[in-house]
């Protein structure tokens, strides 16, 4: 009965996912207070449900051990976020929402997430260790990613995007299958650093595997279900409004990112710099290459160019955010100046996106 008590958030998800559908169209009449209550309903239901995907993930995380625990950990947070952005692509075509997503994720995992795990746990550890193996192959991995997912397409003319598009999703598939393979097998002891993984957070005794699987699977489609809904009210409150227009990205980002968030600060509270440098470099190099060929490849379904090149205030601040990670993942040990750091990029993340400049 308790096991099943802890699974209220999806219920009440359930409950709150009906009233919307009878509601929806009554409050994108009527606009207002009453649609942004509805909406604001929406978003606290799906984060609900998506803190269960992170808790079910989470404990199949503790039994199978590093690196498969981080690694169930980013892929069950990119899930939930790429299901969400087809979504919303899907019900209000829109070819910057995929750019501006994995821009936004990358901002709050690298320099959100990181930044503020390595100033919680430098203020109470001092300095923390970490592989630094594992910091490099992320790293490598991200640039080189993110050099052919969104730096190479602003200079790909309209006339050949089918092509490099195709080339994408191919090289993006081949680059994630081979780090998934040295990640687990040949050079999995560059992703471990002691005991990585809180053996206290779970009690997890009498519930097989498998049903924790079903639940986290069947959590991750009741996201794609309120996030349909939750796209119809989106659009129709930011019509003709002042809100930021990367507000749709920010808020399919954050929604992944928030459990992560938790976890990483917990990792980072108990000295276990590794996990929160797994967990958040891992999620953004599995958004760039789980995500974009996702989305390249719906657009090659529907013939409809996405747009996936930087603005010059994005390729900027993912520059600042790579050579910030370089310069300071480059000795195997954080601290709480090199956390302030990455914190700073967040901020100005933030500011930047409150202005409506990104």
């Amino acid at each position: 009965m308790k096991y099943f008590l802890a699974e209220n958030p999806i219920a009440l998800a359930i409950l709150a996912g009906l009233a919307a559908f009878f509601l929806e169209h009554a409050a994108v009449d009527s606009g207002g207070a009453g649609l942004w209550a509805l909406f604001g309903m929406l978003l606290a239901a799906i984060v609900g449900v998506a803190f269960r995907v992170a808790h079910h993930a989470e404990v199949l995380a503790l039994r199978l051990g590093e690196p498969f625990g981080t690694l169930i950990l980013t892929l069950s947070a990119v899930a939930v976020e790429v299901v969400i952005l087809v979504v919303m692509m899907l019900n209000h075509p829109n070819p910057t929402l995929a750019r501006d997503t994995v821009f936004s994720a990358i901002m709050l995992d690298i320099n959100g997430i990181l930044g503020i795990a390595a100033v919680l746990g430098g203020l109470i550890h001092g300095s923390q260790k970490y592989n630094l193996s594992s910091a490099n192959s992320y790293i490598a991995m991200l640039l080189v990613a993110l050099g052919i997912g969104m730096f190479i397409p602003d200079f790909v003319p309209e006339e050949a995007w089918v092509t490099y598009s195709a080339f994408s999703v191919v090289i993006m598939g081949v680059l994630y299958l081979a780090f998934l393979r040295l990640q687990t097998v040949e050079h999995r002891q560059f992703f471990e650093y002691g005991s990585d993984l809180d053996k206290e957070v779970h009690d997890t005794e009498g519930s097989p595997n498998w049903l924790h699987g079903v639940i986290l699977v069947g959590a991750v489609a009741l996201i794609g279900f309120l996030s349909e809904i939750l796209a119809v009210l989106l659009d129709a409150g930011l019509e003709g409004s002042t809100l930021p227009k990367a507000l749709p990205a920010v808020i399919v980002a954050g929604i992944s990112a928030s459990p992560e968030i938790l976890t990483a600060l917990k990792a980072a509270r108990h000295d276990r710099m590794q996990t929160a440098m797994n967990i958040a470099l891992g999620a953004s190099l599995a958004t760039v290459l789980l995500t974009l060929p996702v989305i390249e490849g719906i657009a090659l379904f529907t013939g409809e160019r996405i747009v996936m090149a930087l603005t010059p205030v994005q390729a900027g601040m993912l520059l600042l955010t790579l050579l910030a990670a370089m310069n300071n993942l480059h000795d195997g040990e954080s601290n709480a100046i090199e956390g302030m750091s990455h914190f700073a990029l967040f901020a100005a993340f933030v500011a930047l996106v409150l202005t409506g400049v990104v």
